[in-house]
Formats: structure tokens, sequence, C-alpha cells
């Protein structure tokens, strides 16, 4: 365990934002974690996990210990004809596993490619896109709780799942470091899921009529770069807000007003609105503050176009989220992780 001290996070997020750790620590292994939590340097500090970086906003310097979760490895843990259980360490890359996947004809993921981060941030928030959630082909994960410096073992209902949530974003959020992630994939017969967005068409385009989960995932890779930026080269967390949902009566008045307004039915009575579309049309959309901004193809994603401070982008996001309350009456919450 080697714990370094005011240590940059810039390269450690995605949003590229200068904040600085008072303490750090890489941890490569499950005893590195226990070790590093049972460290006098734990016991006295708050502590701040990262993975990739991918759904944290840094708005200042943290005071306290941020441990860099680099736990990797990928094992098959059980195969049948049909399918197969894959254990993942935390600290590899979603994307990376999503090729691995695919490169073994694994279905169950391709829908979930090109999206930033780990393989441990991706069950702590459900990630979904293009119809999948993770939860779908979850199994189960290993973490190991805080106080205590044992591994624990969570299936999917203990997870509790819901969009974009999970257990370890409400009732045990701080408890747990999550370790390793079970995925069940199929080996055949897989399920070609191209009715949400734009894949049906980017498939006709690519002149694909029988796609493979490969082709899917090509597909999905294709829409992703022509709608979002590459964190890359411009700093960003890919979707700063979760899709509101209000109730249908709610709905139907907005719907009187704004006949455009597009919304999905959600079970209990419920409707989902997409979040870009109420911010883009508060005018936010392509809206620039000095080094911060909201990017012009997508309203949703802000921005830092270098030398941006993660608390002018916290403010321009409050800003955003109060001139919707104030058009349409409908609270947006962060998806991103305000530090």
């Amino acid at each position: 365990m080697h714990i370094q001290k005011n240590v940059s996070l810039k390269s450690l997020n995605t949003f590229g934002l200068e904040a600085n750790a008072r303490v750090f620590v890489e941890v490569k292994s499950i005893d590195e974690l226990q070790e590093t939590l049972r460290s006098e340097t734990a016991r006295d500090n708050d502590l701040l996990v990262l993975g990739g970086g991918s759904n944290v906003l840094l708005s200042k310097d943290f005071n306290g210990l941020v441990i860099k979760n680099s736990i990797d490895g990928k094992e098959v843990v059980h195969e049948t004809d049909d399918f197969v259980l894959v254990k993942v360490g935390a600290g590899e890359n979603w994307h990376s596993f999503v090729l691995y996947a695919l490169e073994n004809d694994w279905g169950g993921i391709e829908n979930l490619s090109l999206i930033p981060g780990t393989v441990g941030a991706a069950p702590m928030q459900n990630i979904g896109a293009y119809g999948v959630e993770i939860k779908e082909v979850f199994e189960n994960l290993q973490a190991v709780n805080i106080s205590s410096g044992e591994v624990e073992k969570f299936n999917k209902e203990a997870c509790r799942f819901g969009y974009r949530e999970s257990i370890f974003k409400n009732k045990v959020k701080g408890q747990y470091i999550i370790t390793h992630v079970t995925l069940r994939l199929t080996k055949k017969n897989h399920q070609i899921n191209t009715s949400y967005g734009a894949i049906s068409e980017t498939l006709e385009e690519i002149k694909v009529k029988k796609p493979s989960i490969q082709d899917v995932s090509r597909a999905v890779i294709k829409i992703r770069q022509s709608k979002l930026p590459d964190p890359a080269k411009i700093g960003n967390a890919g979707s700063f807000f979760k899709n509101p949902s209000v109730d249908r009566i709610q709905y139907e008045e907005l719907k009187t007003e704004y006949p455009e307004i597009p919304g999905y039915d959600l079970p209990d009575n419920c409707v989902k609105v997409p979040a870009g579309w109420l911010i883009e049309h508060c005018g936010w959309k392509g809206v620039t503050r000095g080094n911060i901004g909201v990017h012009k193809n997508q309203a949703l994603v802000l921005v830092n176009y270098g030398g941006g401070k993660g608390d002018e982008l916290r403010q321009l996001a409050e800003e955003i989220r109060l001139s919707v309350i104030k058009k349409f009456g409908i609270e947006l919450n962060a998806e991103v992780n305000i530090i």
C-alpha cells in the first residue's frame, strides 16, 4: 500500500477538472483494499472511491482519502451450452469488457457499448442505453464492507435496481466498495434488441438486414459517436441529468401546452420525459460560459472545453435545473455524482 499526498485528480475524471486529493491510494486487489481500509489514514479521513471517473463532478479539492479502484481480471466461473457466467474486476474498463464479450460471441451487453466508466460502476447506477439495462444480465457482485472489511455478496434482488439506481446509490451509499461483478451472458439464441432509438435506421445505413450482436454494437457506437463528445477531446461525463418521470395527468397538461413534448409510458400511470428535450427547449443547447457549456449536439451533456472549474459546472447545472422547473414544473435530478 503506497499512500500519496496532494495528488492531482485531473487525469482521473472525464471532465478533466483540476482537483486534488489530500491523500490518495490505488488498490489492485481485495487484499490491498482491505489493508487500506484497516489503515489509520482511512479511519481518519472521509473516503472517495474512483473508478473511471466518468460519473463524477469534482467541484472542489477532496480533503480526504481518494481510493482508485484498479482491481482487474476476467474469469469464467460457470458455463453451459446456452450461457456463461463471467466474473469481472471492478476496475476493468466497461467498453473494453463489452468488446471482449463480443469477441467471444457472448450476448446481452452489446447495446451498452461505448458507455464510459468501469465495470464496478455499472451496477452501482444500473447503467442503461438503447433499451437495455445491466440488471437484465446481472448475476451478483462482491463488495467490501468499509466498516468491517469483510467481503459480502449481493444478488440482483439485494441490489434493488431502479432507473439509474441501486442500493449503493441510496440506502447503503458510502458503505461498500464493489470489487467484482458477475454477469450472465448468452452463448447462443441471442436476444437482438434494435427497437430503441436509431438502431434500426443505423443498421439500414450500414446495410445490415439480419444483425448479429456485433452489428448492434457497431450501430450503437456509431450513434453514440455522432451524438456525444469524446471525453478524450472535450471533458464531459455523458448525460448529466436523469430523464424525469411525471404522472399521466401532468404529462397530458404539458402536452396541451407543448404538443410536441415526447413521452414514454412507464408503469404506475407515469410517463418518462427526455431531460435533453426539456433542457433544449429552455434554450440551453450550445450555450457556452467561458471554458464550460452545454454541448451543441446534445443538451443533456455539460462540457469542459479546457480550463473550466468544477464549481462553475455545478452552478451551470443548478441554473439549468431551476429553468426547467420554472418552464415545465419538472424537477431534474443529476445522474452525475457531485462532490
